[in-house]
């Protein structure tokens, strides 16, 4: 069954993604966010291209996007969630995970897939944010995961390190 995308809600083209996380080439791993529910839900939309570096090592013959980074996806499209709803637009916050559990990888995704991050709030107080997180391909679950962030300034994080 395809994505259905409700118009009324917010959505973050990739101009908007970039002023909202810090990530750029090659780990900006999200093109679009749709149905953003604010403080609720999210779907993140990835267009799994074969040009994307990791496909060289993982795996040359069979590529297959690493689950790591399928669940990195899923945070990227949370912070944007994150960002949209305490509305904190080009402050150049960061997000740091704080832990991942549960993690399940049940279909491999590859070249030529549109990867949707559906993105849950679980918890969502100030700085720190818990999510379930699941990755499909059409009707096929992927990947899940649950997952706890937290949003700092710039400065902020300067002064943990």
């Amino acid at each position: 069954m395809a994505l259905a995308i409700d118009a009324n809600l917010p959505q973050a083209d990739i101009v908007r993604i970039k002023r909202m996380i810090p990530h750029r080439y090659p780990f900006l791993l999200i093109d679009r966010v749709v149905n953003i529910e604010l403080n609720r839900y999210a779907v993140g939309l990835k267009a799994v291209t074969v040009n994307e570096p990791h496909f060289e090592g993982h795996f040359p013959v069979i590529p297959v996007m690493p689950g790591v980074l399928i669940i990195e996806a899923m945070a990227q499209t949370s912070a944007v969630l994150v960002v949209e709803t305490l509305g904190v637009i080009d402050q150049d916050l960061l997000v740091y995970f704080m832990s991942i559990d549960t993690a399940k990888f049940r279909n491999p995704v590859g070249p030529g897939d549109m990867l949707e991050l559906h993105v849950t709030v679980i918890r969502g107080r100030g700085k720190i944010w818990k999510f379930r997180g699941e990755a499909r391909v059409g009707d096929t679950l992927c990947a899940e995961a649950e997952f706890a962030a937290m949003i700092l300034t710039q400065e902020e994080a300067s002064a943990k390190g």
